[in-house]
């Protein structure tokens, strides 16, 4: 169960509240240096408070609307940690949309999506816009259209649990080890080990385990037998 303010309870008791969509991307430029940029699925510019899924903390942020952000995939609400896919629809005519997608990497790119609650009477948000999704951009589908047809941005996005699915082919290097802590020598011999012979009674050489136990095997009938 999701927790929300007092205000944004009250107003939503007395069914005074209307909901409002929005994307904060984390995207790089051609360089490599941070840009974030926001957008909303209403009219014009906005400054607007949201919580910070990192700290929890409220931070205002600004964001571009009036036709900006088209749609957002519905957003599995589930207690596990399977990885969730959600598609965003972007307008492909608003130029800072096509800046970003264009202009700028977003190839696993920080995506955040808040939700924000309004009262209609003032048209003012209520409270902090609570996060929904947290994740990455997976791929961006830019679709330029003929004549008479209808082109789009969409954003393919993975939740942040997809972390959990990477693994780490670095763990079994002694240089890496060594970035760790400077005296760790557990694998430093984990190149050469497999060329080391060893002696086993009148055999000598590499040991090849399934052969020396094979080996032994024969030799414990043997004892068994005399």
């Amino acid at each position: 169960m999701r927790n929300i303010s007092s205000g944004n309870l009250a107003l939503l008791q007395a069914r005074r509240l209307v909901a409002r969509d929005f994307i904060w991307l984390k995207a790089r430029t051609l360089a490599g240096a941070p840009f974030s940029y926001g957008f909303w699925n209403d009219w014009g510019d906005i400054s607007a408070p949201v919580l910070n899924p990192d700290t929890g903390l409220s931070n205002t942020r600004n964001f571009e609307g009036s036709g900006s952000l088209i749609a957002i995939d519905n957003i599995p609400a589930v207690s596990n940690i399977s990885v969730q896919n959600v598609n965003v629809a972007l307008s492909q005519i608003d130029p800072a949309v096509e800046n970003i997608a264009r202009g700028y990497d977003l190839k696993q790119a920080g995506i955040e999506i808040y939700r924000g609650m309004f009262n209609p009477d003032t048209r003012l948000i209520v409270d902090a816009a609570f996060c929904r999704f947290v994740g990455f951009v997976d791929n961006v589908t830019i679709t330029t259209p003929k004549e008479n047809e209808a082109g789009s941005i969409e954003l393919t996005c993975a939740s942040h649990t997809q972390e959990m699915t990477r693994g780490n082919p670095d763990t079994r290097s002694t240089d890496s080890q060594k970035r760790r802590l400077s005296t760790d020598r557990f694998y430093e011999d984990v190149t050469t080990v497999g060329e080391k012979e060893f002696f086993w009674g009148a055999k000598q050489g590499k040991l090849d385990t399934q052969q020396s136990a094979a080996w032994k095997l024969k030799q414990a009938l043997a004892l068994k037998g005399s």
